[in-house]
Parts: C-alpha cells; sequence; structure tokens
C-alpha cells in the first residue's frame, strides 16, 4: 500500500473529524467492540457522547485513550492498573514499552496517535528513533508501510478524515525528499534510471521510496515526479537514454486503456527496462511486454537493479 498510498480511487465520504463509532475504534485499536463496551461500563475508560439523535459517538481523545490501553493490555499490563493512568502517563509508558519491545504494532500505533493530534514534532520523533534503530530501509518497509496499510483501511471504512490523510503523506514525503537529498549523487558514468508517474497519477510516495533505493544503488537518477505526459518523458528519455525506467500506475490509466499504455511504454523506450508496480498492475489478465518487469514490493527492487551493476 505504501507504494500506492491510499490506492483505491473509489473512496466513500469520509465521517467528520473527531467521531467515531465503536466500530471504527475497534478496527483503530484492535479491541473488541464487546471489550470496549465492558471496559466502559467497569472502569468509565472512556465515555461515549450522543448524538441529537441518540446515536453514541467518540471523540479523537477517547480513540488514543484506546489505542494507548490497547498496546499497554495486549503487553502484559493489566487493565484495572492501566485505569488509573493520565493520557500523559499512558504516553509515557507505551514510549517505555517501546523501547524494549521490538514488535512493529507499537510504533504504528504511536504512529497513529501522532496523526489523530496532527503532531509533527512526535511523528519526527518516532521515526527518528526507529530510523536509528533498524536503518531508513527498514524503518519504512517494517514500519512506515504497515502503518500506511492500516491508515488505508480506515480511509476506505471513512475512519480518518482528508486532513489526516493529508497531513501524515506530507510529512513522509518530506522524510523520503530530505533523506534522498542527504545520498551522495553517483558519478555521470553510472548507470542512468529515470522515475516519473504517468499523466494524471498522483501518488508519489512509492515512487519517492523507489528512488531512495535506486539511488542508495548507485544509479545516476532523473526524478520527473508526479503526472507527467508522455511527450516530456520521450524527451528526457532520448537525452539521457536510460537503462532502466520505473513508475507506479495507481489510478491512471483507466483499466481498459492499460494494456495499450503499457504497450506504448514497451514501444516507444524498447532500449530500456521498464519497471513498474502498483494497484492497476495486480491481476492483469493480459500479457505484459517482454521489457516490462512487473513488481509488488519495493523490497523486490534491489534485486531488480543487480543486474546492472
Amino acid at each position: 500500500m505504501f507504494g500506492n498510498e491510499i490506492e483505491n480511487p473509489d473512496q466513500p465520504e469520509i465521517s467528520s473529524m473527531g467521531k467515531y463509532s465503536i466500530k471504527e475504534l475497534e478496527r483503530l485499536s484492535g479491541i473488541k467492540a464487546h471489550t470496549i463496551r465492558i471496559w466502559e461500563k467497569r472502569y468509565n475508560i472512556i465515555e461515549p457522547e450522543r448524538t441529537d439523535t441518540n446515536i453514541r459517538f467518540y471523540s479523537d481523545d477517547d480513540l488514543k485513550k484506546i489505542i494507548n490501553v490497547s498496546v499497554l493490555n495486549s503487553h502484559g499490563i493489566k487493565i484495572s492498573k492501566i485505569v488509573g493512568l493520565s493520557p500523559e502517563e499512558l504516553n509515557v509508558q507505551v514510549d517505555k514499552l517501546s523501547e524494549v519491545k521490538n514488535k512493529a504494532e507499537i510504533p504504528i500505533d504511536q504512529l497513529v496517535v501522532a496523526m489523530l493530534d496532527l503532531d509533527e514534532e512526535h511523528f519526527e520523533e518516532i521515526l527518528a528513533k526507529y530510523v536509528k534503530k533498524y536503518g531508513f530501509e527498514k524503518t519504512v518497509t517494517g514500519i512506515i508501510y504497515p502503518f500506511l496499510e492500516k491508515i488505508g483501511v480506515l480511509w476506505l471504512t471513512g475512519s480518518v478524515t482528508p486532513a489526516h490523510e493529508h497531513f501524515i503523506t506530507n510529512l513522509i514525503r518530506q522524510k523520503l525528499i530530505s533523506t534522498i537529498a542527504a545520498l551522495p549523487l553517483p558519478p555521470k558514468n553510472s548507470h542512468r534510471a529515470i522515475l516519473f508517474l504517468p499523466e494524471g497519477e498522483t501518488h508519489e510516495l512509492g515512487l519517492l521510496f523507489h528512488h531512495y533505493i535506486v539511488r542508495h544503488s548507485g544509479f545516476r537518477t532523473y526524478y520527473l515526479g508526479q503526472s507527467l505526459p508522455h511527450e516530456e518523458l520521450k524527451k528526457i528519455y532520448e537525452t539521457h537514454r536510460p537503462q532502466i525506467i520505473i513508475t507506479s500506475l495507481t489510478a491512471t490509466p483507466a483499466h481498459d486503456k492499460l494494456e495499450a499504455y503499457l504497450k506504448l511504454l514497451s514501444s516507444d523506450f524498447s532500449r530500456s527496462t521498464i519497471l513498474a508496480s502498483g494497484w492497476l498492475l495486480r491481476n492483469t489478465a493480459f500479457k505484459i511486454p517482454k521489457n516490462i518487469r512487473v513488481f509488488d514490493k519495493a523490497s523486490e527492487l534491489p534485486d531488480l537493479l543487480k543486474s546492472y551493476k
């Protein structure tokens, strides 16, 4: 999912920020709705409000609290001990737990809380800690990927708002760009790669991570970004003659035009290998042209690049 951000173009209308059903709390926290209701009655751990039509709903604060409670409870801390902690103490306990446990679920839940708070500092602190511990690539594949998978599910179910989604994807985009900029520029005689998204395609996070991998692998890269007209791509191609072209197809082109578009890429850039990923390429019913290699995960990309070293 990270390769495509929140990838389904047919997303439902989103509920307003700060109003969550108990089922949405269940999806976010992993705690069954039945258990949440028991905790409400027995411990008064959260207290739902009601709409004018008497429908129960929960606030952002309720959601953040139940996520932190879930993290602590799932790691052996009894609910009877958790209920006495303030929101600040809950955060401290989750941070301490993340220091001694290596499970990815903890930072993922921490990132969800930072997203709900629109807390850039906390988000950056969490990422910096895990980049230092595991390195950048493992942090992306082991934490950011599954985090965005979770956010994608929540987006499709209407559990997060466009504000949440834009906030978090922009922070991750900035992180990727700054990390790429810090890499040394390979020599001009290195193998060359062009990275682009076709016209109308704006799901850029995955391509940015691919850019990091390709540059880190020693390629001279030409990153052309999102929504690039085909004729412009041809001009750059003729100037730089790359060995590899990398793209991702999530929302563009339309399904009935996908086969023709791949044939166009194959024909116009026949001297290069085209590495393509994205939601549109899953379970294709037609034959992929010979010089196009489809890959599903960014973790596959380093092996695909090895033959050019």
